[in-house]
């Protein structure tokens, strides 16, 4: 027997180092540059028996022109090698030893990057094998989520074991790009040099990230490992890619393999780029209803066809099933709601229960522009509006004006005890453009006008008597219609009937509205219009008369003839004012808005929403109807076989009688209610077929509110100054930035495998603890 010496190398070997300076970097780069060309004797790391050859070398020099002789047992001392490869004594070794060594080397200890010992007391036995053990003892001692600078360098040791793809560390970076990507921030700055002053949102926040915490620093930008410093533009990309990946995931996680709507609208951007929105409706599993986006799509055209095979593709991209959709909602644009060849003819041709629902909020909208435009007096109302927020918006000057007007009127009022103070009160208003599309806006620029209605007055009057010959003329003109008792008279009737609408449209755009409540919301409306025409007219011409007193409007006697203020009263017949006001223009426009309202939404109160009312629990289940839910039922043939609906209608019977039963159930107002109570009392494991039946009802869409909102988000996401940017990017930041809240429960460590799936990296990360 004879004792046989090993030669030691460097460990940095092991991780593919060699000569070229280029590898120097990649293992510790903050290690300090020892003295070179110490070599000395080492251990005895095994005995084994060794039988000499005649052809074995004596004595060579090496390759490369080392003096050092083969037979000779020399190795590098740890703390002494030079960082360069190039400086070093290449040795190697067998094969089969090399994994024995790479124990020994733990075992003593020369493993020690960055002046940092290495764990080693763990290490030195249980590496056998030496992948588990060495795991086992690295994630008991060390927990690998407080990630710091002592650590990267073992990180780098675990990658290079364990022959992990190889990534990026576990760093602040990933916070950085999480916090952009969670804003809605551009990664990129107009200029991202050292020189720049303003690197843009990723550089500048990770610099800032930097400079606060020394560790961050020190594996960050120019001093990060294996210079894996993840600035560049498609390093970013694949990582919200990832991001935008795990958060769909998790959506689709909490949908599983349930039924769901779709909601869809097309819109463009701010390059012109045609897009399609889509989003889906669900139940969770807390019984709870959902709308969450699914992603856009690039659109070259907007007919039925290709709307249906980017919906598709959507879809089966998501690997969600086209049968098991049960509800689509779109607007009322005929390429959608086409009874031939529309976008939900098409779908349902493929799924037979997959109900469109007009949107309830665009239905509304309709209703608005239809008493707008058809009415002559609303007609001419609106068009002074338009008239006198071209002739206060345009000028800055007249904003001030307006401003210093106001705060001067309501100092005044304080000191005489007019108005309180308090949070919250005496708020600054202006004189906000209403949207183009969302005739419901106009309330607020109405209700805020009548606000400021002394304060324009007195605008009105200085510019007509100070400004400019066309100024001045525009707002002379004005103040003939502004302080006409007509006028006052059309503004307090559009804020009584966009008021009650307003309250509806909002009932509309919650997420977790129900059809049956929706409609219930659009009854109350009509009866709330139908008493202000019956009974409310007396109160609202006290209200006018009231107001203009306090403004100095002259009203008119109501017994005297009608004379129109700016027009010829050849166009009007002659009659009294009160016939005029009352009839011709109270009543007639609420008539026309009742009308409208029950034209159209009566089109959406079919069959299929008669028989929903009966799940509504108001007043104990007063509207439980049996029968009609048993009719439901057959609505949905795939769902509900014939032997289904017998066991329904036995499931029907206990039902209600539990749910009169029990105190629980008493006081809920919706079916939305409804079936988070079931499930938060387990009772929809035992009335599956019952709950079933009412998670189809709640998966109707009511209104495509979150589809536009979609489109807002994409004003913010994809700005003029970010126009360029790619549809997947466009995308994938949508779906970060709108679904924050399923973002922010993503885990950082399934993004990170995501991203170091995708490709192979040159960075290096550390695998996950064990489970």
């Amino acid at each position: 027997m004879k004792k046989r010496k090993y030669k030691t190398r460097l460990i940095s070997d092991f991780f593919g180092g060699g000569k070229s300076e280029k590898s120097s970097s990649s293992s510790f780069p903050h290690q300090t540059e020892p003295q070179s060309g110490v070599i000395y004797e080492i251990y005895t790391t095994q005995e084994e028996q060794v039988v000499p050859s005649e052809d074995t070398p004596q004595n060579e020099t090496r390759a490369n022109g080392s003096n050092v002789p083969i037979n000779e047992e020399f190795v590098y001392d740890a703390d002494l090698l030079p960082c360069d490869p190039g400086k070093r004594i290449p040795i190697s070794y067998p094969p089969n030893d090399q994994d024995m060594i790479r124990r020994g080397f733990i075992s003593k200890g020369v493993f020690q990057p960055r002046n940092h010992s290495f764990p080693q007391t763990e290490f030195g036995t249980r590496l056998k094998p030496y992948k588990r053990h060495f795991k086992e003892a690295w994630y008991e001692k060390y927990n690998w989520l407080e990630y710091n600078i002592e650590k990267d360098a073992a990180f780098c040791f675990v990658c290079y074991l364990f022959k992990d793809k190889t990534s990026i560390p576990r760093t602040d970076k990933f916070v950085t790009d999480g916090f952009k990507v969670h804003q809605g921030l551009a990664c990129r700055g107009h200029n991202e040099s050292e020189t720049s002053t303003n690197k843009g949102n990723f550089r500048e926040l990770l610099q800032w990230l930097a400079e606060k915490d020394e560790n961050v620093n020190k594996v960050v930008l120019k001093n990060a490992p294996r210079k894996s410093k993840l600035i560049c533009r498609e390093i970013q990309i694949d990582l919200i890619h990832a991001c935008a990946k795990e958060t769909t995931k998790l959506i689709l996680d909490e949908l599983g393999d349930d039924y769901f709507a779709i909601l869809a609208d097309e819109s463009s951007d701010v390059s012109y780029k045609e897009q399609l929105a889509i989003c889906i409706r669900f139940v969770d599993k807390t019984g709870r209803v959902a709308e969450s986006f699914l992603g856009v799509v690039k659109m070259k055209d907007t007919c039925s066809l290709s709307l249906r095979v980017a919906i598709k593709k959507m879809i089966e991209d998501n690997k969600l099933s086209m049968p098991r959709i049960r509800g689509q909602g779109y607007d009322g644009a005929s390429n959608m709601r086409g009874e031939s060849n529309g976008l939900k003819t098409l779908i349902m041709n493929d799924t037979p229960s997959a109900y469109y629902v007009h949107c309830f909020a665009h239905q509304l909208q309709l209703t608005l522009v239809a008493v707008a435009k058809e009415n002559v007096d609303c007609t001419w109302f609106f068009e002074q509006v338009g008239f006198l927020l071209n002739l206060m918006g345009v000028s800055c000057k007249r904003n001030e004006m307006l401003r210093d007007i106001q705060a001067k009127k309501i100092l005044e009022s304080l000191e005489l005890n007019e108005k309180k103070s308090g949070q919250g009160l005496n708020q600054e208003l202006g004189l906000p453009r209403p949207g183009d599309t969302r005739w419901g806006s106009y309330y607020r620029t109405i209700l805020n006008m009548m606000s400021l209605y002394p304060s324009i007055f007195d605008v009105l009057l200085i510019v007509g008597k100070t400004g400019h010959r066309d100024d001045g003329l525009k707002a002379q003109t004005m103040m003939a219609s502004f302080e006409s008792f007509q006028f006052v008279f059309m503004a307090r009737l559009m804020i009584v009937i966009f008021g009650y609408t307003n309250e509806l449209c909002q009932a509309f755009q919650r997420r977790d509205q129900d059809i049956v409540n929706a409609m219930t919301f659009v009854r109350l409306t009509k009866d709330r219009l139908l008493k202000t025409r019956e009974e409310g007219w007396e109160h609202f011409l006290e209200g006018v008369t009231s107001f203009c007193a306090k403004n100095n409007v002259e009203v008119p006697q109501m017994d005297d003839s009608y004379v129109p203020p700016g027009r010829s009263r050849r166009y009007f017949e002659k009659v009294t004012n009160i016939h005029r006001f009352r009839y011709d223009i109270f009543v007639s426009i609420i008539d026309k808005q009742l009308q409208e309202l029950n034209d159209r939404f009566d089109k959406v109160n079919i069959e299929l929403l008669i028989c929903m009312s009966s799940f509504n629990p108001i007043n104990s289940f007063a509207a439980f109807d049996k029968k009609k839910l048993l009719k439901l039922a057959e609505f949905y043939p795939d769902n509900f076989s014939s032997t289904d609906r017998k066991r329904l209608g036995f499931q029907l019977d206990h039902f209600i009688d539990d749910m009169r039963s029990d105190a629980r159930f008493e006081s809920l107002q919706d079916i939305g209610q409804l079936s988070i109570t079931l499930v938060s009392t387990n009772k929809h494991s035992y009335y599956q077929l019952v709950y079933l039946l009412l998670r189809l009802v709640l998966i109707l869409p009511v209104a495509t509110a979150s589809v536009e909102r979609v489109f807002s988000a994409t004003t913010y996401v994809k700005n003029k100054l970010r126009n360029s940017m790619g549809d997947q990017l466009l995308n994938d930041s949508l779906v970060t930035f709108i679904e924050r809240d399923f973002f922010s429960r993503v885990d950082n460590d399934d993004i990170i495998d995501r991203f170091q799936g995708k490709k192979t990296r040159s960075g290096l990360l550390p695998p996950r603890p064990l489970e």
